[in-house]
C-alpha cells in the first residue's frame, strides 16, 4: 500500500517522494492514491488565495499563479496529455491514425492553439473565483482525479498496452472502485458543505465532464490512452472552476 502510495506521487506530481518498486505486482492500488495528488494542490491553491488577498494583488497576477500552481505540482503530466489530444482530434484522421499522433513526441500547431485557448480560459475563469469559491475549486483536484481513476479502471483501453494500461490491469478493480467512490462522495459532501449551490454545480459539471469523456474517447479512439486520461484531468477541472464561476454570478 505504501509503495502504491510512493508510484502515485511519483508518477502524478513533482514532489519529492522516496523511491518506489517499479514492478507490476506493487501497482495494485495506485489509482487508490492518485486523488491524493489533488490534497496539495487544493492547500496550495487556498493558501495563495488568502496571501493575494491579504496583500491586494491585481487579478491579473493572482489568477496566473492560481493557473500555474496545477502544473506546477504536477509538472504538466496532464497538460501534455491535452497536447497531444489536441492534435489528434484536430488531425480528423481515422482512429488508428489518431492514437499514433498521441505517441508522436513533436508539437503540432493545434496543440499549441489548443493549449493557448485552455490558459486564457484559466485565467478567466480564476479571475471570477474567490471566498467559499476558492475552497470549493481547492476541492475539485481530488474530485477531478477520483473520476479519472474510476475511468481508468472502468473505461476500454484503446491500445491494451501504456503505463495506464499497466497501472489499470494491475489494480485490484473492485477495491480501487470502492475506494474510488469513497473519495467521490467524500469530495462532493465537502464541495456542497462549503457552498451548496457553488458545490452542487461543481460536482454536477465534473459528472458531466466524465460522461463527456467516455463518449468522446470512444468515438474518437475507440477508448481511453494516458493521454486522454491527462485531457480529461484538465478539462473536468475547466468545467468545474466554470460550473463555479456561473454559480457565483448567478447566486
Amino acid at each position: 500500500m505504501i509503495n502504491s502510495f510512493l508510484l502515485a506521487f511519483s508518477m502524478y506530481s513533482k514532489i519529492p517522494v522516496p523511491g518506489p518498486d517499479w514492478s507490476e505486482e506493487k501497482m495494485k492500488y495506485v489509482m487508490c492514491f492518485f486523488p491524493l495528488v489533488g490534497v496539495p494542490i487544493g492547500l496550495l491553491i487556498c493558501g495563495f488565495g488568502i496571501l493575494a488577498a491579504h496583500l491586494a494583488l491585481p487579478d491579473l497576477m493572482r489568477s496566473a499563479v492560481l493557473t500555474l500552481i496545477p502544473l506546477v505540482v504536477t509538472g504538466g503530466i496532464h497538460m501534455d496529455g491535452l497536447i497531444d489530444t489536441g492534435d489528434a482530434l484536430a488531425s480528423c484522421q481515422p482512429r488508428e491514425r489518431k492514437l499514433e499522433i498521441l505517441k508522436d513526441s513533436h508539437t503540432g500547431a493545434f496543440a499549441v492553439i489548443y493549449t493557448g485557448m485552455y490558459l486564457v480560459a484559466c485565467l478567466g475563469m480564476w479571475s471570477g473565483i474567490s471566498g467559499r469559491a476558492m475552497a470549493v475549486m481547492a476541492v475539485s483536484f481530488v474530485y477531478s482525479r477520483a473520476l479519472s481513476g474510476m475511468a481508468a479502471v472502468t473505461f476500454r483501453n484503446a491500445r491494451g498496452s501504456g503505463l495506464l494500461a499497466v497501472f489499470s490491469g494491475s489494480a485490484e478493480k473492485y477495491v480501487t472502485r470502492a475506494v474510488l467512490a469513497l473519495y467521490l462522495a467524500a469530495a462532493a459532501a465537502v464541495m456542497i458543505i462549503l457552498s451548496p449551490r457553488t458545490g452542487a454545480f461543481a460536482a454536477a459539471a465534473g459528472l458531466l465532464a466524465f460522461v463527456y469523456y467516455r463518449v468522446k474517447s470512444y468515438r474518437e479512439f475507440g477508448g481511453i490512452t494516458g493521454d486522454l486520461a491527462g485531457w480529461f484531468v484538465q478539462i473536468c477541472e475547466l468545467f468545474m472552476g466554470i460550473a463555479v464561476v456561473i454559480a457565483e454570478v448567478l447566486w
